[in-house]
């Protein structure tokens, strides 16, 4: 790796149908013709989303009013390294307008993957994209308690839930293996499919039932037990949990689609352990290089608070699956 990085803002401009902004590189400037996501050099003295304003006035015309940290990603190209720190832009004054020349377009993300001259360093953004900001966590407890739950995980579906992990660690008294727990998950798999919602299951379950889901979600032991990605169908989704930057650095080796990290804020559950805090939280994402839920005492009103911390998102049980 060259020994100088090139620190650049990159804005992720997405219109309310879903699509995002992508740039055309002109005839004058290396990649000519390559599509890449707005952006440019963070100067002396300025912090990411000052370079990330000015970048964006400097090559759309428009005035940024609210943006927030998104992932730090270092990419090497032939002739450099840069670490990209993207941000999401949520709300902008004005039309962009190719103000340097370029050409502009809109995509959705699985469109604009399929462009065929698109930077290496804009695939993954794209695929971060079709992750849903909220992610539901399961606590069943048994099968007494299942035909209430599923009415439950309806109404979260219903109001937008699209991702959720089977996570049933104390199933009943056969443990984690039990057959009706297995059963379960394929009652949370056909409501959650019938929403358009994937699933996961936590690798506290048997890894014969991880082709049953749409991926798996390690736990932090697991995950510090695993060299390599597992084997997953394609299209599959691998998450890991993580407490601090060294389960985040090992997750981005395992070429996870995301992190989950915490616990941020207390939790009834847990009212008295540790916890990061939002300071803390922000500090362990420094170069992630992947999305990252924010889970413990999180809410649906702590949701704005985690993006403005660098979260993907929020994860959870109770909250997001409510009684």
């Amino acid at each position: 790796m060259p020994g100088r990085i090139l620190d650049v803002a990159v804005g992720v401009l997405v219109r309310q149908d879903g699509c995002v902004l992508l740039d055309q590189r002109p005839a004058d400037k290396s990649w000519a013709g390559w599509w890449e996501l707005p952006g440019g050099k963070i100067e002396a003295g300025e912090t990411v989303l000052q370079a990330l304003a000015r970048e964006l006035q400097e090559e759309l015309g428009i005035k940024v009013t609210r943006s927030y940290p998104w992932v730090t990603y270092i990419h090497e190209y032939p002739h450099a390294t840069v670490r990209l720190s993207f941000c999401r832009v949520e709300h902008w004054e004005g039309e962009p307008r190719p103000e340097e020349r370029q050409t502009l377009g809109w995509f959705t993300p699985r469109d604009a993957l399929e462009l065929p001259q698109l930077l290496p360093a804009a695939y993954p953004p794209l695929r971060w994209l079709q992750l849903p900001d909220t992610y539901g966590v399961t606590a069943i407890g048994g099968t007494d308690n299942l035909a209430g739950y599923l009415q439950r995980l309806e109404r979260a579906l219903a109001r937008g839930l699209q991702l959720v992990q089977f996570r049933e660690p104390g199933w009943a008294n056969g443990g984690p293996a039990d057959a009706s727990a297995l059963a379960a998950l394929q009652a949370v798999r056909e409501r959650c499919h019938a929403a358009g919602a994937r699933v996961l299951v936590n690798s506290v379950h048997p890894q014969e039932w991880w082709q049953q889901a749409d991926g798996v979600h390690l736990r932090a032991a697991d995950a510090r037990a695993t060299v390599t990605r597992p084997a997953l169908r394609p299209y599959n989704l691998l998450g890991v949990s993580a407490h601090d930057s060294v389960g985040l650095a090992h997750a981005r080796r395992l070429q996870a689609d995301f992190a989950v990290l915490g616990p941020v804020l207390p939790t009834a559950s847990h009212p008295d352990s540790p916890v990061l805090e939002w300071e803390g939280f922000t500090r362990q994402l420094a170069d992630a290089g992947l999305p990252v839920y924010a889970i413990g005492g999180q809410s649906p009103d702590t949701l704005e608070t985690a993006h403005h911390h660098g979260a993907h998102g929020i994860a959870g049980i109770s909250a997001i699956i409510p009684s």
